[in-house]
């Protein structure tokens, strides 16, 4: 009986070893697309329209006994915002910015976005770049997230964006928040 349980174990090490060995292999970074690094620096501006006739954002979730906030600590809001050339929301389209925000503060007006760029014109359309991170609008003046990758055009990226308010209209019928990506 200890022989055959010694053999068919060392039977499976073997096979282990065998696949092991061939479920990977080695590639070179040009292989894989990596190129010289280059710095790009895009100005656009991202239009968070929250009511009207076409809003480009919309409700997914609220937490029960919505308070008396406009977006209450828990919510959660899908979106399929303009990026634009300009401030105007007529101002030429380069793009949209599509995901997920969470509201994430008790305190104070804090977002959690998870968010893909998609360039539609110029010379980056057809690319994306993906950010992830923490918004805290109404609180700090310029706030950072990171960039965590992309395709097209920024394969590979890294680096950061930064958000800042560009104006907020509440007046008109349509409340739009023009925040400027950089």
């Amino acid at each position: 009986m200890a022989k055959s349980t010694f053999f068919v174990c060392l039977n499976l090490s073997l096979l282990f070893s065998l696949v092991t060995a061939t479920y990977y292999s080695s590639l070179t970074p040009t292989l894989l697309g990596f190129r010289e690094e280059k710095f790009t620096h895009l100005h656009f501006f991202f239009h968070d329209v929250v009511s009207g006739p076409k809003p480009s954002m919309v409700f997914i979730a609220e937490p029960n006994g919505k308070a008396k906030d406009a977006l209450p600590f828990g919510t959660v809001v899908a979106m399929d915002d303009p990026l634009t050339v300009g401030p105007e929301q007529d101002s030429k389209l380069v793009g949209k910015a599509q995901g997920i925000y969470t509201s994430i503060s008790q305190e104070e007006m804090g977002l959690m976005m998870v968010m893909t760029m998609a360039f539609t014109n110029g010379d980056f359309n057809g690319s994306t770049i993906s950010v992830l991170g923490r918004n805290m609008i109404m609180s700090e003046p310029v706030r950072e997230m990171a960039i965590v990758g992309g395709t097209g055009a920024f394969r590979f990226a890294r680096g950061y964006a930064q958000a800042r308010f560009y104006s907020v209209d509440f007046t008109k019928e349509m409340l739009s928040w023009n925040t400027m990506y950089s």
